[in-house]
């Protein structure tokens, strides 16, 4: 029997264990996935072979530390220091990012895009941004402060803090950080947040499970918009494939994962 996990803190909100193992018992692989709170990221790699785990996801705040704990990176992860999931390969800790292709998936749906802001900057941000950029949209960051923006100018990206923002129009409005979460926090001021939002076309938020303040500021301007159930959906798919080691096809573990949404 294969342990799997999810490493976070918080993590007792996470439905990772429930799709997991909806596809391991639907399809008779022999895996359990559970939840381990990790409170220092610097602990991931020791932590992840103490418990002789076969493969974890990765989830706030420690996806960047999760990068520098792999022995080997693999695909998109390379290109933004980023992973949220890790293989046990023969004794190696193998990283990948599922999260920006998760997230793609997510937003079919939504139409005509061109522009994009991106609230926060943290590992979760890095991922989408890049990716959403890669997809041909003009992506801008915004974050409280300057500091962690750096690497986002040094990369070439449109950034903002919450003194600088401007008060325009963008395609779709992205709420990266963790305000809402476990609170009733915005993830800017309120005065900011408004003015952008009224003027925005589509809003997502990557938190799942609950209408965050963000989103329900969304309704109240009936923007269409969506939480991060359906990221979550395309990243799961995509990480349950690396954890069978592609024995079963992505349509087939979508299906069987998507029934564990209905709990």
């Amino acid at each position: 029997m294969k342990l799997f996990a999810i490493f976070g803190n918080p993590v007792s909100h996470s439905r990772s264990p429930l799709m997991h193992n909806s596809v391991f018992k639907a399809l008779g692989y022999k895996g359990t996935y559970t939840r381990i709170k990790l409170e220092d990221g610097s602990k991931l790699k020791k932590t992840f072979l103490n418990l002789k785990l076969s493969g974890v996801n990765v989830t706030v705040p420690h996806k960047e530390a999760a990068f520098n704990a792999c022995d080997e990176i693999r695909g998109f992860a390379n290109k933004v220091g980023v992973v949220n999931t890790i293989i046990n390969e023969n004794g190696k800790l193998i990283g990948y990012n599922t999260d920006a292709d998760g997230f793609i998936y997510s937003i079919k749906e939504f139409k005509g895009i061109k522009t994009v802001l991106v609230l926060g900057a943290g590992g979760t941000a890095k991922a989408l941004s890049t990716k959403l950029r890669e997809e041909g949209l003009d992506v801008s960051i915004v974050n409280r402060s300057e500091g962690r923006l750096k690497e986002y100018q040094d990369d070439g990206f449109t950034t903002f803090t919450h003194k600088t923002i401007p008060n325009k129009a963008f395609d779709l409005i992205l709420n990266t950080t963790s305000a809402g979460l476990s609170d009733e926090n915005y993830p800017a001021p309120l005065n900011l947040l408004e003015p952008l939002i009224e003027k925005s076309t589509y809003c997502a938020d990557a938190i799942y499970g609950k209408v965050t303040p963000f989103l329900q500021l969304c309704n109240k301007y009936n923007k269409p918009n969506k939480d991060g159930a359906d990221m979550l959906l395309g990243q799961g798919v995509l990480a349950s494939m690396l954890f069978t080691q592609n024995a079963y096809k992505s349509e087939t573990i979508e299906d069987k994962m998507k029934e564990s949404f209905l709990f």
